[in-house]
Order: structure tokens, then sequence, then C-alpha cells
């Protein structure tokens, strides 16, 4: 998703670069004032794409980062990550990505769940993380929820379960 964002504004760079070229020379203007003027145009999108990479990885960062912060607070939690099946994440009318989580309680009393959720865009990396807390799921018996990005998503977006805790 950044990355195809990234090469639009480079692509636009690209084009305005060109553009400032061709109008360089009709206007009386010489090649090296159209040269230097596509160059830092270039450079200013080269910027803005650098600007626009750092923010969405840091973004993805902070959100790893609570969804850490939010289970290392559940007490008494035992590993069920194998006991989590997500749906087909699909975009929701205002951009957000959703995608449906069902939790399995195998054991003899009811049970919560704090399910950690990574949405990956195409190339694989972490573009948002949540956590999706599922309470009172009876005993063997099974209990669905809504992981939802906190953001808009663009894209091919996939959902992984990447940490989940049954207490």
């Amino acid at each position: 998703m950044v990355r195809r964002r990234l090469a639009g504004m480079v692509w636009a760079a690209a084009v305005a670069a060109a553009t400032l070229g061709a109008a360089g020379c009709s206007n009386g203007g010489s090649a090296s004032d159209a040269a230097s003027r596509a160059a830092s145009a270039v450079r200013s999108a080269g910027a803005e794409v650098s600007a626009a990479a750092t923010h969405a990885a840091d973004a993805a960062a902070s959100a790893a980062a609570e969804a850490r912060k939010k289970l290392d607070e559940v007490k008494d939690g035992v590993d069920a990550k194998g006991a989590v099946t997500l749906g087909k994440p699909s975009t929701a009318g205002d951009g957000h990505t959703e995608v449906p989580v069902t939790v399995e309680n195998t054991d003899d009393a009811a049970k919560s769940f704090a399910v950690q959720v990574d949405f990956r865009d195409g190339d694989g990396n972490t573009v948002d993380t949540v956590v999706v807390t599922v309470q009172d799921v009876a005993a063997k018996g099974r209990k669905e929820a809504t992981a939802r990005s906190t953001h808009e998503l663009s894209g091919s977006v996939t959902a992984q379960t990447a940490r989940a805790l049954r207490y």
C-alpha cells in the first residue's frame, strides 16, 4: 500500500519534471534552468515519499507497541493462537478494513480472549495492528467478533493472528 502510494508520488514528480522541462524550453528559459527546476521537483517529491514511508512505518510500530502493551496486561493468560480463526478481510464503507474473528473455548469454564490481529499489505509488511477482546465465551463454545483497522487501508490487505491469549 505504502509502496504504491510512493510510486504514484514518484510518477507525479517525473511528470512535473517533464512538464517543467518543456515549459522552460518553450518560454525562453534555458535548458539548464528547466533541468534545475525539474531536479528540484524530483528532490521535493523524494522528500515527500521518504516522509510518507517514515510516517507509515512509525504508525505500524506504534500500533504494534500498543497491542503488546494490552496483551501484557492480561493476567493468567494462556496461549490460544490455535483457537482463533480469521475470516476474509473486507473494506467497510469508511475505508477501514474489517475481518471476522472466531474464537473457540476448549475449556470447561467460560473464558475471555484477547486476540492481536496484524493487517498486512501485498508485500507482507504490517500496516496496522489491533487487539480484539472477546469476552465470556461459553465453556466448549465459540464466539465471533470483528477486528477493525485503526485507519483506512488500501490495496491488497491480509490479516494474520499474531498472538492470542485465553484468560
